[in-house]
């Protein structure tokens, strides 16, 4: 007798990803051993003051995701949202939130977000992924203000991204 097949586990990353990490493409490598299908949501955010525009910033996760995708065999689709992020979740059938943890410092936010999400939609679960050791310190706001002065950013971001970055910035008003 066949057993069914067990069902598919959707999950959802979300993030500004202005601009994408090494330390975002850490998580999403890792979340992509976890579930079946992988949707990298795209906030929106114009509050935040982003570099790139919106569309860019879902053009180059979805360009430095590929590789990802290829690799695991995992199903990573990329797309935007600007709604609630336990209704995007649950607009793409995600039963999970996944998140990145740097530091203690994110964990009380991560935290208190969850706690949010829960009672919002208890159906949907977060799961916090400890970014690895070698990317913990790294950040996309962080990754712009060495790249604005000067700075080396090479190991920090993937090679296209640092072309984009580097390109971005130098056609700025001084």
């Amino acid at each position: 007798m066949n057993e069914p097949a067990p069902p598919r586990q959707v999950g959802v990353y979300p993030g500004t990803f202005d601009p994408i990490t090494n330390g975002h493409l850490d998580i999403i490598t890792r979340a992509a051993r976890i579930v079946h299908r992988l949707v990298i949501g795209v906030a929106v955010n114009a509050g935040k003051g982003p570099l790139f525009p919106f569309d860019e910033r879902v053009d180059l996760v979805r360009a430095e995701t590929e590789r990802v995708a290829r690799a695991s065999g995992t199903e990573i689709v990329v797309t935007s949202f600007d709604t609630l992020l336990v209704e995007f979740a649950r607009s793409v059938g995600a039963t999970v939130i996944l998140r990145g943890l740097r530091a203690v410092s994110d964990f009380d936010y991560e935290f208190q977000m969850a706690g949010m999400n829960y009672r919002l939609a208890p159906d949907v679960e977060t799961v916090f992924l400890m970014a690895s050791e070698r990317h913990q310190f790294i950040s996309s706001r962080f990754v712009k203000e060495i790249a604005l002065l000067g700075g080396d950013i090479t190991s920090f971001v993937p090679q296209m991204t640092r072309e984009r970055v580097l390109a971005r910035l130098s056609s700025r008003p001084a």
